[in-house]
């Protein structure tokens, strides 16, 4: 074991490497930046808590908390709902099983680039594609991005659209469920619904879990669909309807040039999908089931 210890570090060096100069080492300085006064072409000048103290004050920091709040809130559920429903829906032996699955899968894979964003813009815009389709309908709606009330709606959409990952994860853990339950189930003259709430879901609590762990930080990460879809209309327009708060740390540190406040958000963040986690982790032992057939 001690003549194979310096290989082992040897193949693992890259990954070290990596982790202190591009990962731990920038960490380090952001922290050392959040008490500081710095506007990227002078010398930080240590100001202690004071970028703290000015975000609770800052009306525009409270608002890209409650915006990022709100598309977290409606954004995750609805997105592993659709990925359950899918998932359940492919499940199922069918023909042509794997080009089914590779297409629902797809958007997961594209859906955050910024071409994505420009096309979802383009179809959410004024007289666009969704706007004429629904005035067909009866359904008027006068255009989505330019209207505060809507305009977060866009991006909610585009995220449960991008339920692909979620999806192949429900597929994988649908495919371990002991078919001898259901069987019994039926024995026992239970239904489609009776099966899903006693046997589906129980079973499937700790895949459910990983998605909504998942899911939560991503969405508190989101960035670039609201960055593209709210250009034209100020950043995070219109009205600071979709000012998401990745998107207001953008605004403070790269177009306001204060890093040292930019880099306390970024922790700020940190602590609150760090509390987040912890609060899923706690909350989970009263309805993750694990297969010994006990709660924990």
């Amino acid at each position: 074991m001690r003549s194979d210890g310096p290989a082992g570090y040897f193949f693992l060096s890259p990954w070290i490497l990596g982790m202190v100069l591009l990962t731990l080492g920038p960490m380090l300085a952001s922290l050392y930046l959040s008490f500081t006064d710095y506007n990227l072409f002078t010398a930080p000048e240590w100001v202690g808590l004071e970028n703290y103290v000015d975000m609770f004050s800052d009306q525009r920091w409270r608002q890209s908390v409650l915006v990022t709040l709100t598309y977290v809130v409606l954004s995750a559920p609805l997105k592993l709902a659709v990925a359950l429903a899918v998932a359940m829906l492919l499940a199922r032996p069918r023909r042509a099983q794997g080009f089914y699955r590779s297409a629902f899968y797809a958007p997961s894979l594209i859906g955050a680039s910024v071409s994505i964003a420009i096309t979802w813009r383009a179809l959410f815009s004024d007289d666009a594609a969704v706007d004429r389709v629904l005035t067909a309908i009866g359904f008027p709606s006068g255009g989505w991005v330019g209207d505060p009330s809507r305009a977060l709606m866009i991006l909610v959409l585009l995220a449960v659209w991008q339920f692909g990952a979620p999806m192949v994860i429900f597929l994988a853990g649908l495919q371990q469920i002991p078919r001898e339950l259901y069987e019994a189930a039926e024995c026992d003259g239970a239904g489609a619904w009776r099966k899903f709430w006693s046997i589906t879901l129980p079973t499937l609590s700790p895949v459910i879990f990983f998605n909504v762990l998942m899911e939560t930080i991503g969405a508190f990460q989101a960035f670039t669909s609201a960055f593209v879809v709210s250009s034209g209309n100020g950043l995070g327009g219109p009205a600071g309807s979709t000012l998401f708060y990745t998107l207001y740390l953008y605004e403070r540190g790269f177009q306001d040039f204060r890093m040292g406040y930019a880099s306390a958000m970024a922790w700020m963040l940190l602590l609150a999908v760090g509390l987040v986690t912890a609060v899923l982790f706690r909350t989970s032992r009263s309805w993750v089931f694990y297969n010994d057939g006990s709660n924990s």
